[in-house]
């Protein structure tokens, strides 16, 4: 079995982000298992807001289609991402609805047609953005027609769930991780 190509990206540019830290555990996790890991963060693909007009009369910015490239070019896709609302922070959203509107390389929904997705979530309170994960599994999912790994990670109390190194110390939650990422090595090694 090839290792396969993993991208880990966050939907937080806040400093401090609890998201941030669970991409970096869920990347040295997915190194232990072997995965080729590229760390991707949303801050060096500054994209304007997403507006019809803009597109139609501008195009799709170059950065959305490096950033559609990146995302094609991986197999599998671990995505933390905050819950904003009881959904997609903007941050993420903005970012997917330029992606989706790249027409090359397999057309629109290339990017999210070949690799595998997987979500975690970290928050302060005690669900750990769950029902923001419920909301990005099914624009992924539904909308964007993606593969979704079924089981996700949420980090409940966020605010005491790392150590001072960024590790998670909650023995169940380090399991969760464990399995997730595992099951999107697995699944993604079957992506051509």
């Amino acid at each position: 079995m090839n290792a396969p190509r993993i991208l880990v990206l966050a939907g937080s540019l806040r400093t401090g982000s609890y998201n941030r830290l669970l991409a970096k555990a869920a990347a040295q996790q997915l190194e232990t298992l072997n995965a080729q890991v590229t760390r991707l963060d949303l801050a060096d693909y500054p994209l304007p807001i997403y507006d019809g007009d803009l597109e139609q009369a501008s195009g799709v910015p170059t950065i959305a289609r490096e950033l559609h490239a990146v995302i094609a070019s991986h197999q599998g896709v671990f995505i933390a991402s905050p819950e904003y609302n009881a959904s997609v922070p903007p941050l993420l959203l903005n970012a997917i609805a330029w992606v989706s509107r790249v027409n090359e390389n397999g057309g629109k929904l290339a990017a999210f047609g070949q690799p595998v997705f997987a979500l975690g979530s970290a928050s302060p309170g005690n669900f750990g953005g769950y029902r923001g994960l419920l909301a990005l599994r099914q624009l992924l999912a539904w909308t964007l027609q993606s593969q979704v790994l079924p089981q996700v990670v949420a980090v409940g109390q966020a605010h005491i769930a790392f150590d001072e190194q960024g590790q998670l110390k909650d023995e169940s939650a380090k399991n969760m991780l464990k399995e997730l990422t595992a099951q999107l090595v697995k699944i993604a090694s079957c992506v051509k």
